[in-house]
């Protein structure tokens, strides 16, 4: 089996992209790949056109590891942002393939499952009004839709410094949140790697009468050392890793026992089987692994495939029912939560278990995604005539 070229796909909405990357082959099998891209779609898809010329035509899908590693060093730069989704969505479609031509999920040619159940938490649910009446309501949707776990960033525009005013207020949320979803629902507290360490150590300690189950991304993360000042001050658990794009440079990261959690993107680290190899490093460390999955439902279902045969794997991020839901139908079999139990149930078709409807994905062109103005409470401030 040969692939024989790839056709690219992009999904838009008003604070990203979702690009899908079909690999074809000679013996007319397709799988499909999917990443989340701000701001750099174009640079991605451009990158795509030429690897396929360079790499993809004519190679072997079932060869993965020679795959991912001409695409990752064949070309001599270093492998940034752009590179390792491209190559992840490459490669989560070449699992697609195998799994396929062999008629078995891609967790099974991984190990095999250790788990048939994978908890999820909320993610895209708090876009409404600021005001702790608005997130207590928000928050009861959240619980009743199922899920025992969600995330929240109640900082606003902060950056490196929150005053007095702001820091009130994001306490007041936090506190509307946790009454609204009780005491044993899993909060995690999202920073977003804006605020100096002094000025997350402070905000950790404000909030931790809400038992948040982690602290995310506190400080920018090019700073480990700043990281680690952070980590050696609060007693809640940190979780970052979303931006670091390779698994190499993880290293670092694993040798300041920095971070308790680990949030690696499967679409912009390479795919299934680095996410899955960061993971058994991970584990060498105690540490957890709780993917960034701001993705649609490929996405969701690559990262379940790794959540299977993971057995340090914590978590998994959701957005699509409570942002975006209606893109859900570019996919058919996209996972979804159970209500009785806020989990997603480990997918036992072959290859990802999904398959993507390009008809139905031309409803939602690519757009100027600005996930700036999104964060802002975009969707609320501007009026639809203006987009």
């Amino acid at each position: 089996m040969r692939i024989t070229g790839i056709s690219t796909h992009v999904v838009g909405t008003p604070w990203r992209n979702l690009t899908y990357v079909l690999v074809h082959t000679d013996e007319g099998l397709t799988g499909v790949g999917e990443t989340r891209m701000l701001g750099r779609t174009d640079a991605l898809t451009g990158y795509l056109r030429e690897a396929e010329a360079n790499h993809l035509r004519g190679s072997d899908p079932f060869a993965v590891e020679d795959l991912v590693r001409r695409m990752k060093y064949g070309d001599y730069g270093r492998a940034g942002e752009i590179v390792m989704s491209g190559i992840a969505v490459v490669e989560m479609a070449c699992w697609d393939i195998k799994g396929k031509a062999l008629g078995v999920p891609v967790w099974q040619l991984l190990g095999g499952r250790v788990t048939d159940r994978v908890k999820a938490y909320a993610n895209g649910w708090y876009t409404t009004e600021r005001t702790p009446e608005a997130y207590h309501g928000a928050a009861l949707a959240v619980v009743a839709r199922g899920y025992r776990a969600l995330k929240i960033d109640p900082f606003g525009t902060g950056h490196f410094e929150l005053d007095r005013a702001a820091s009130n207020e994001a306490v007041a949320l936090i506190e509307a949140v946790r009454d609204a979803i009780g005491p044993d629902a899993e909060l995690m507290l999202e920073m977003h790697g804006r605020f100096s360490p002094s000025t997350a150590v402070r905000l950790a300690r404000e909030l931790a009468p809400y038992q948040p189950a982690w602290l995310e991304e506190p400080v920018p993360p090019e700073n480990l050392k700043a990281l680690s000042k952070v980590a050696e001050k609060v007693d809640l658990p940190i979780a970052t890793g979303e931006r670091i794009h390779d698994r190499i440079e993880f290293r670092e990261l694993f040798e300041s026992q920095a971070a308790d959690i680990i949030q690696p993107d499967v679409g912009h680290i390479g795919g299934i089987l680095e996410a899955r190899k960061l993971a058994a490093t991970a584990e060498t460390h105690y540490v957890l692994v709780a993917p960034h999955n701001v993705g649609g439902s490929v996405l969701t279902a690559a990262s379940l495939q790794l959540a299977a045969c993971t057995p340090n794997f914590k978590i998994l991020e959701h957005f699509n029912d409570f942002a975006d839901a209606e893109i859900k139908k570019v996919v058919t079999g996209a996972p979804e939560v159970d209500p009785a139990t806020g989990c997603f149930t480990v997918p036992d078709a072959p290859g990802l278990g999904v398959e993507f409807d390009a008809d139905a994905a031309a409803e939602f062109p690519q757009r100027q995604a600005r996930f700036d103005l999104w964060a802002e409470g975009w969707e609320k401030r501007v009026p639809k005539a203006s987009r």
